[in-house]
């Protein structure tokens, strides 16, 4: 089969188009033949480097829709010809979290893609048990451009931030794939949107239901927000960006608000002042992908039309390092979809 591979880690250079064994279901497993894989911030990651483990020579992509091709021993819910979106998050299933449905905590937690091989190929496998049905007036592009920002972004703002209606959120790096997706979660869940994007994605951002957004290279945005909230703050920041913006971001939280952190893509190393912290009685809290139960709750939204993927560019496989490039480089808006 065709996949999209490197065999070292370095710029979108390393990324290549070769021909590769397919890959065979074990046991509890599907075989699925791609029709279209997402591409996240996370293949970035995973290609450049940084401390995760992986496999060598790597395929990545973690947002897989497609047909069944076949099954391996024990399946029986799924049959060749189905239509199907993987569930990228990848546990044991029987330990104290899982049985809560707290897949992430998982001790063997993995994701499709960045621990395993993922789906920037032909085919992929994946246990049978991450599998969900897409209905049939779904096309693969907007099903694979959905699992991973939509799964964070809910867990983020409804589960782990509790977020409630009239209540307010901040969403930075809005241009991306789970800001994207965040911005219409926190809309569908009656909140006021504050976004902060850079210049070009503005009018985008603010067609996504955003309610107010600012340049992020204009001056300091979180005076603006100040103001617009009439110097009370926001309830909620949902923030991937880390390190440049992370002071200005818990400045503008109001007092008990919550700082919900998905990422860090311009360095973990963030600037809090602690002051903020027990005089404002602000909570500081992680959140990483989703609980299977929580997947198939936006899934199902996605699939009924309340929330809509935001597909920046599909493009032939062929152009893997391309995407990887347009990504790199912050040209994107919503998720890059590569189809082989």
């Amino acid at each position: 089969m065709r996949a999209a591979i490197f065999h070292e880690h370095g710029g979108p250079e390393v990324v290549r188009i070769e021909d590769v064994e397919p890959p065979e279901p074990g046991p509890g497993e599907v075989r699925i033949r791609v029709g279209a894989s997402g591409m996240n911030h996370l293949d970035l990651w995973v290609r450049r480097g940084l401390p995760i483990e992986t496999t060598m020579p790597h395929i990545g992509g973690s947002d897989v829709a497609g047909t069944v091709e076949s099954v391996g021993g024990g399946v029986d819910d799924w049959a060749a010809g189905d239509r199907v979106v993987i569930d990228p998050s990848l546990s044991c299933g029987v330990c104290d979290w899982c049985r809560a449905g707290e897949e992430p905590l998982c001790d063997e937690y993995r994701i499709l893609g960045e621990h395993t091989q993922g789906g920037f190929a032909e085919l992929v496998v994946a246990p049978a048990r991450n599998l969900y049905r897409i209905p049939d007036d779904v096309p693969f592009e907007t099903a694979a451009a959905a699992p991973l920002a939509f799964l964070t972004a809910w867990r983020g703002l409804a589960t782990r931030g509790r977020l409630r209606p009239r209540e307010s959120v901040l969403i930075t790096g809005a241009s991306g794939g789970v800001a994207t997706a965040g911005i219409q979660i926190a809309k569908h869940l009656e909140a006021t949107v504050y976004a902060v994007t850079s210049s070009p994605h503005i009018d985008r951002v603010r067609e996504l239901g955003a309610d107010a957004v600012y340049d992020r290279l204009a001056g300091d945005w979180s005076k603006a927000l100040w103001r617009a909230t009439e110097k009370r703050g926001v309830d909620v920041v949902f923030d991937s960006v880390g390190e440049a913006g992370f002071r200005q971001a818990a400045r503008s939280l109001a007092k008990k608000g919550r700082m919900v952190v998905y990422g860090a893509t311009t360095g973990p190393k963030a600037e809090l002042d602690l002051r903020i912290v027990f005089w404002k009685q602000i909570e500081l809290l992680g959140t990483t992908m989703a609980g299977r139960d929580e997947f198939r709750e936006v899934m199902d939204l996605v699939f009924g039309g309340a929330l809509h993927p935001v597909v920046d560019v599909v493009w032939p496989l062929d152009r893997a390092a391309e995407a990887h490039r347009r990504l790199e480089e912050g040209l994107s808006f919503g998720n890059i979809v590569l189809v082989p």
